[in-house]
């Protein structure tokens, strides 16, 4: 697909998120779910449910652990399910997956297979779609980046770690304080019991617990914040309420196609419940309101690319991937320049 400013700009869009496979399973998937194009996230499950949970019981069957297995086990975690059940949960939290006849099966995802992902259950969803998207990156969201410096590693550890010790006081908080009791909850409860999961699992075997819960929680969680503080990293300070100058879009990745587009971070924040299949035509088709607010585009890197260049300070190879959409192209120089300076942290008004 190939889309045109009204003043001649062309950009290539050839990001294609994956479908369920032609055939009987997903015929049979079809009739399952709310939306056609979920279907894949159908055999995602299946497969996520089955491979890991064999795996994570094999872990506690004496003598087969040892470092080898451990490193497969993460191997297989990491390598094959982790990326795309975090934006299957991402999607399915923000749009149901099942039709109504089987709602009980929305469960699965956030609650059953969360706690082999890396995930407590049901915590996402009070976080991201409960918190996140209402407060949009501003001084209230928890996860906000404003006040941080975003190429400094110091800040961002900073960022880590109040979100690792922090992180489910301040959202239980967060929602007592509005009086959400459901969403605070859905917080305590799912991350309690993933601590009593732990225990109780280390009473069995205290390092396949750490295996198969402890490591994947940690660096999952690490994960999301580097994703997030990507997400978040180039501000307009004058205008930090406004997603299209608070987030950034990723075109043309591997991550995108794996995940779901989980690269169009503005069009999810001007429409949270957009679908993923929608993405790169909505963008395609507002190409000119991307240009016009001064949108930051990259083609060809992804989030963690992006946090690891701006902790290394590369902005020059940052300059190399961003997407000029104004007809008089600015030098590298003139990008490395305004990237750089919507990194700086930024006081918002009356926080």
């Amino acid at each position: 697909m190939t889309a045109t400013t009204n003043d001649g700009v062309s950009i290539e869009i050839r990001d294609d998120s994956p479908a369920a496979t032609p055939g009987a399973f997903t015929r049979w998937a079809v009739r399952l779910v709310r939306d056609p194009r979920d279907a894949t996230f159908v055999g995602l499950t299946a497969a996520a449910l089955g491979v890991m949970l064999t795996l994570a019981v094999l872990a506690y069957v004496p003598g087969v652990l040892s470092p080898w297995y451990a490193l497969a086990y993460l191997a297989v975690l990491f390598g094959v399910f982790v990326d795309r059940y975090i934006l299957m949960l991402h999607c399915t939290s923000h749009r149901r997956l099942f039709a109504r006849r089987l709602a009980p099966l929305n469960h699965v995802i956030p609650a059953v297979l969360a706690p082999l992902m890396g995930q407590s259950p049901y915590t996402y969803f009070a976080h991201h779609v409960g918190m996140h998207h209402p407060e949009n990156n501003l001084p209230d969201d928890l996860s906000s980046t404003l006040a941080y410096r975003r190429d400094s590693f110091a800040h961002f550890l900073h960022y880590f770690g109040t979100f690792i010790f922090l992180g489910i006081f301040q959202l239980t908080r967060y929602h007592l304080r509005r009086k959400q009791m459901k969403l605070a909850r859905m917080a305590v409860l799912g991350e309690l019991s993933w601590y009593l999961m732990v225990v109780g699992l280390a009473l069995v075997n205290v390092w396949a617990t750490l295996v198969v819960l402890v490591i994947p929680l940690v660096l999952v969680r690490f994960l999301m914040m580097a994703g997030n503080w990507s997400q978040h990293a180039f501000i307009d300070g004058a205008d930090a309420a406004n997603p299209y100058k608070n987030s950034i879009t990723c075109i043309n990745t591997r991550y995108n196609r794996r995940c779901y587009n989980d690269g169009y971070h503005i069009g999810h924040h001007v429409k949270a419940n957009r679908h993923w299949a929608d993405m790169p035509s909505d963008f395609a088709r507002n190409l000119d309101r991307y240009r016009d607010e001064g949108a930051v585009v990259f083609d060809g890197i992804d989030y963690f690319q992006i946090w690891a260049l701006l902790m290394l300070k590369r902005y020059d190879a940052l300059a190399r991937r961003y997407v000029e959409l104004r007809a008089e192209p600015r030098s590298v120089e003139e990008i490395v320049a305004h990237l750089r300076q919507r990194t700086r942290p930024v006081a918002v008004p009356g926080a």
